[in-house]
């Protein structure tokens, strides 16, 4: 598999976690903060989204910190329009997705910038693959504790490792990305 094919699935997979949280809570709980300081699942959906699609947009001619992007106002949250938080969402991901199948092989060594400070593509990619799941995982801790015992698990539930391990070695060695499961299962 090469590079362009396995973040493309990777990218999908942090997707899919956050998407599956989302699908849990209710309209209070993706509003919900701790306290003063933290962040709602909301508001980490607009950060997210909002670097998206700076980074993404012209991504290979412009630097990816864009002149028109606030990113102190994405951690407030002006209003509590789940409607237009998750059409955001959905066209920043939309907007990742199409960036990245129209890079070719050549592209990976260019040089892009982000706040003047030059990157490969690679690098510059592997930048976002390290922040997105940053908040990926805060997305999922925040559903988890929210939804206490009525979480449903997004892996391997608590005491299950050792019959999903006796499936899994119940098959033939293969080779085949660690998403692709989760990919057939949303396909199907």
């Amino acid at each position: 598999m090469n590079y362009l094919e396995d973040i493309q699935k990777l990218f999908l997979y942090y997707k899919h976690l956050v998407d599956s949280t989302l699908g849990q809570l209710d309209d209070t709980q993706l509003f919900w903060r701790y306290n003063e300081e933290s962040n709602s699942v909301a508001v980490l959906i607009q950060h997210i989204s909002g670097n998206m699609k700076s980074r993404f947009t012209d991504f290979l001619t412009a630097d990816g910190e864009k002149e028109w992007r606030n990113r102190d106002a994405e951690f407030e949250l002006v209003d509590q329009d789940k409607d237009r938080l998750f059409r955001e969402w959905e066209e920043s991901w939309n907007h990742l997705f199409a960036t990245l199948k129209n890079l070719e092989f050549e592209d990976l060594s260019r040089t892009v910038y982000i706040r003047n400070q030059g990157h490969t593509v690679v690098e510059a990619i592997n930048r976002q693959l390290a922040h997105y799941p940053y908040h990926v995982g805060q997305i999922v801790m925040l559903g988890k504790m929210m939804k206490g015992n009525n979480w449903r698990s997004l892996s391997i539930p608590k005491g299950e490792s050792q019959a999903y391990n006796a499936v899994k070695f119940t098959q033939l060695r293969h080779v085949e990305h660690f998403t692709d499961e989760m990919l057939r299962h949303l396909d199907g």
